[in-house]
């Protein structure tokens, strides 16, 4: 198999750059389980400013932050409000029923959003053969959903219902600085409306570990009760932390590159026999296309593969490419001239799927 010269699978797969891997080199630190790693206590105090809560817990990765959110809003048998297509209900590996005992309500809505009328249908009437309703989860971007944006008045127009209820908010803020910078919108604005909210290091800002978890003091005070019992705690992690720090300092306003590369990927894409995908939908740094000619997602992301380019498929028919920091536009045009190869060769129209 041919070396991976163009990797679009995720923003996962970026790599520390040297000036990163330096400054994570130089990091002051102590032990964090006790307060005395300062680049941590920086990290953590940094991530509280940009969101606008009371306090911020450092922790190995996104999916903790998640599921230790779950933990401090809900107890066994509760009920959490997310659209069918949420993080937590894919790709972490059933936590919400193993480690929180929580039911998940699910909701439709187009590209990973839903509305208000769709949470006040959700929440359960106070009986005691239901779950409680107790929990609502934003997830910004939203990642099955393409990338897309949840506009402010979308996210006031949920959680108002949501607050209206008793309900806890949650923002699963995975790639929320890509909604920031494409949108303009300040991270503290999208969260303002959230109990908690978390951003992740590790995806398009290329750290190679880490995400924070922030809220209200007392919120943050159960989450690290929970991060040491998962075991999640650490000692002298200011090494790690430090990418986090870098890459709020020097890797946000770059994430407008990574978007330019997406759009110009999604417009060469969409030329292409067998691609069912209009570029205007493409919000950040997610592209997702669906294939109706002769070949399915896993034959075209294999010979895609054999030429050096990675994709992921999402279903039989749907393909995922990913922009991120160690891709730039060269390599983009590089993606686009094997992707007109394979689809060119291979997906003509069949006649037994819908356009």
């Amino acid at each position: 198999m041919p070396a991976i010269e163009v990797d679009l699978l995720s923003d996962t797969v970026t790599r520390p750059t040297r000036a990163m891997r330096q400054f994570m080199c130089e990091a002051d630190v102590g032990d964090e389980q006790t307060f005395e790693d300062p680049t941590v206590n920086t990290l953590q105090e940094m991530v509280a400013e940009l969101l606008g809560k009371e306090a911020a817990l450092f922790l190995p990765s996104g999916t903790m932050c998640n599921q230790i959110a779950l933990r401090v809003h809900c107890r066994p048998g509760d009920e959490m409000i997310a659209h069918r297509t949420a993080h937590p209900i894919h790709f972490e590996a059933g936590g919400p029923a193993a480690l929180a005992g929580v039911n998940v309500s699910a909701l439709d809505g187009a590209r990973g959003q839903y509305d208000g009328d769709a949470v006040a249908a959700a929440i359960r009437p106070d009986s005691r053969y239901m779950p409680r309703s107790r929990l609502l989860w934003v997830e910004q971007t939203s990642n099955l959903g393409g990338g897309s944006i949840w506009p402010l008045a979308r996210i006031s127009a949920v959680t108002d219902v949501a607050r209206r209820h008793g309900l806890g908010t949650h923002l699963d803020g995975a790639r929320l600085m890509n909604a920031v910078v494409a949108s303009g919108v300040g991270a503290r604005e999208y969260a303002n409306a959230f109990d908690s909210a978390w951003i992740d290091f590790t995806k398009g800002l290329g750290a190679p570990v880490g995400a924070a978890l922030a809220g209200s003091r007392e919120f943050i005070a159960e989450a690290w009760r929970l991060k040491q019992q998962m075991g999640g705690a650490m000692r002298q992690a200011g090494i790690i932390a430090a990418g986090g720090i870098f890459a709020l300092r020097h890797h946000v306003k770059r994430l407008a590159g990574d978007h330019v590369n997406a759009r110009r990927l999604a417009e060469g894409l969409a030329t292409l026999p067998g691609v069912v995908l209009d570029p205007a939908s493409v919000e950040t740094n997610i592209v997702i296309f669906e294939l109706n000619g002769a070949i399915d997602a896993t034959l075209a992301v294999g010979a895609l593969r054999a030429r050096g380019i990675r994709m992921g498929t999402m279903g039989p028919w749907t393909v995922r490419a990913v922009t991120h920091l160690d891709v730039g536009a060269p390599q983009i045009e590089r993606a686009l001239e094997a992707a007109a190869y394979v689809l060119n060769d291979g997906c003509a129209p069949r006649s037994d799927r819908q356009p």
